[in-house]
This record gives C-alpha cells, structure tokens and sequence, in this order.
C-alpha cells in the first residue's frame, strides 16, 4: 500500500470542528495522536473563539475549511425562511431541494447568501488577510442547488479567493466489489450518494469555468457516512488511491471523530438528526481512521 500511495496525498478530514469545546478536543487528538490533516470548521457555534484559539495546537499542514451549516445552532444573519421562531437554523435537505425549483427560490437565495456570507466571515476572522478559503456543507447542504448558487453567488459578490470547495461526487465502482467486506453497510447511503452525484454534476457544469480553478480531490465519505472507520476504510483506500492517481487527483476521506457524550452539550443541540448523529458510539469508532496508521 505505501508504494500505491506515494503520489496521492490523502486529506484524513474531519468535519464539525467548533461545535463544542470538549467534542472539539477529540478531533484534535486525531491530530495529535494520529494522522488528522483536514478539519471543518462549524461557523455558528457559540463556542468558535475558544474552539479556535487552539488552531494554535494543529500544524500548519492541516487544511482547514469553513463547514457551511443550515441545520444546526443559531442563524447568523436575519433569515426568517431558514429559521424557526427561536432563531435556530431549521433546514432540512428534502425541503431545500424544494425550494430549488418552486416559487419563492429567489428570497430563499438572498437569505441563503445572507447567511452564508456571515457564516464565512465568522471563521475568516481567524486567519490572516488573503488566507484562501476552503468550503464545504454540514450534511453536504452546500450541493443543493440554490445553496450552491447562493455560495457562488457569495464569491463572485464578496471577490472572495476561494482553493477548494468539497465536491462529494463518490465513484462506485471503489464500493461495490468490496460490498461484502464493509460492516454496517447502510442502504440509504446509496440513495444519499446518488443525489449528490447528480448535484455534483450539476454543479460542475453549471460553474466549470469557476471550478476549474480549484484543487480537487477524489471524496470518498458519503457511501459509509458515519462508518468510515478503519476497519473499512482499509478495504476501500488501495482501489481509491489507484482511481486518484488515474485521475490525477489527491484525495480526501472523510470521518466524523467528534463525538458529543456530554450531557450539558447533547442538550444544547438543536437539531434531532445531529443529536442522533453526534451522540452515537461509531463517532468513537471512526477515531479508528485516524489514530491507526493506513
């Protein structure tokens, strides 16, 4: 496998970085223990400053991106359509895709690049003037169709430089002959991986002339959401880092190592998906992709 991997550079990415500060030492220790070199960064949590006054502690190499969020925590900006009453982002994916397509997806655009032009600003505050920055979405929301032109609307508008934008286009065929090897295999994850490739195509073709400026990198995360721990994630990376070097690509490879177990912070999470998400034991589980060497 070493020799197999000397001209992809994998990125062992986490999401969710900042949601709280305990959860957000378990995916710093996947940095310090282990082979963590790509975090993103929740925009909206009430705990970001002191979430990120430890950036001090990663090295230099570790890739950081801004985690576009509308599901989760407060909203930044005023944005009714996205809120409930208390403020609190309420979006779910289904209704979003909706919204892409129906009467009203031009207010829901402005909200959206509203929203998410504070959300980036929240993070870029961190990094000195001019630092490229790095996009990607809470539960892949930034593929839907009107948030992604709401973001593209954001850089083109705001001049901002962008280096990446994750495009979670998954490719099948490093899955299925290893099907019968990978534990807890969900279903749906194919119906997920679907979606996105569509919407990933769409946005290749609608903002090609943009896009084709950025890094990009074979994704591999949707497929075994939630279960990318080493024990699959070994099965998958020979075929994958073959595929990237065929596509001349790097890649990354997406976990979800920052569990939330404390009770005071499992209460403060606003959304039931995430809470289920979050406080379930295979967060500890996927620590295993970054803290066993592969």
């Amino acid at each position: 496998m070493k020799e197999e991997k000397k001209n992809v550079k994998i990125e062992f990415h986490a999401d969710d970085y900042g949601l709280f500060p305990t959860q957000s030492r378990r995916i710093l220790d996947c940095h310090r223990n282990g082979n963590l070199n790509g975090i993103s960064v929740f925009p909206n949590s009430p705990h970001l400053s002191a979430c990120m006054s430890d950036m001090h502690l990663f090295s230099e190499d570790v890739a950081v991106t801004v985690h576009l969020n509308l599901m989760e925590g407060r909203s930044l900006s005023q944005a009714p359509l996205l809120t409930d009453a208390a403020g609190n982002l309420r979006c779910t994916f289904g209704a979003l895709l909706l919204r892409s397509f129906l009467p009203g997806r031009d207010s829901c655009r402005r909200q959206l690049k509203q929203e998410l032009s504070a959300q980036i600003k929240a993070v870029q505050k961190y990094f000195p003037e001019g630092t490229p920055v790095r996009l990607d979405g809470h539960a892949h929301y930034h593929m839907i169709p009107v948030v992604f032109d709401a973001m593209m609307d954001v850089i083109r508008e705001e001049n901002l430089k962008v280096s990446y934008i994750r495009i979670p286009r998954e490719y099948l065929g490093i899955y299925l002959p290893k099907l019968t090897r990978l534990g807890d295999f969900s279903p749906i994850n194919l119906v997920k991986v679907l979606i996105l490739n569509i919407l990933s195509a769409r946005a290749e073709r609608k903002y090609r002339n943009v896009l084709k400026h950025m890094e990009k990198k074979l994704f591999l995360g949707v497929f075994l959401s939630g279960r990318m721990y080493y024990e699959n994630a070994v099965q998958l990376l020979p075929g994958a880092v073959s595929l990237a070097e065929k596509l001349g690509m790097d890649m990354e490879i997406l976990g979800h190592p920052g569990g939330v177990f404390e009770p005071e912070d499992v209460a403060r999470i606003t959304s039931h998906d995430d809470r289920t998400f979050l406080t379930s034991p295979l967060r500890n589980r996927e620590k295993t992709l970054f803290l066993v060497n592969i």
